[in-house]
């Protein structure tokens, strides 16, 4: 779960940008927060998902110490982080390999400021993450 402070452009985000789908959305006006599940596995069961949630009037957080980063598979880094660039995503670390090894990896950062690693896997090529 990923807080956020604007869910509308997070989901433009994920979806625009990642290319994942909305899965579902839900309102509880009781607690005042907002949820919006985000995957690529169109809600099939062991498929993962993203939560996130917007506490209403809460614009920003602080990230912490503790998270680290997302990470999704893609059959091509380089071309994903050239896709990502054209949607007006932000590349962070261009893709690469990782240093000391042979992965190609590349970081991008959504609006919130939570980083995205984007690992290079073949097995990706036949479907999964960001094409």
């Amino acid at each position: 779960m990923l807080r956020v402070g604007n869910l509308q452009r997070s989901i433009d985000f994920y979806t625009q940008v990642l290319g994942m789908q909305l899965l579902r959305t839900s309102e509880n006006p009781e607690y005042k927060y907002s949820l919006a599940f985000v995957g690529y596995g169109g809600g099939n069961p062991g498929q993962a998902e993203i939560e996130l949630t917007y506490n209403w009037g809460t614009d920003n957080y602080e990230l912490g110490t503790a998270y680290g980063h997302i990470a999704l598979g893609v059959p091509d880094a380089y071309a994903a982080c050239e896709k990502i660039k054209a949607a007006g995503g932000n590349v962070t670390r261009e893709a690469g390999p990782v240093m000391g090894g042979t992965t190609v990896i590349a970081f991008v950062t959504d609006p919130d400021g939570y980083k995205i690693e984007l690992i290079q896997r073949a097995e990706d090529a036949a479907g999964g993450g960001l094409r």
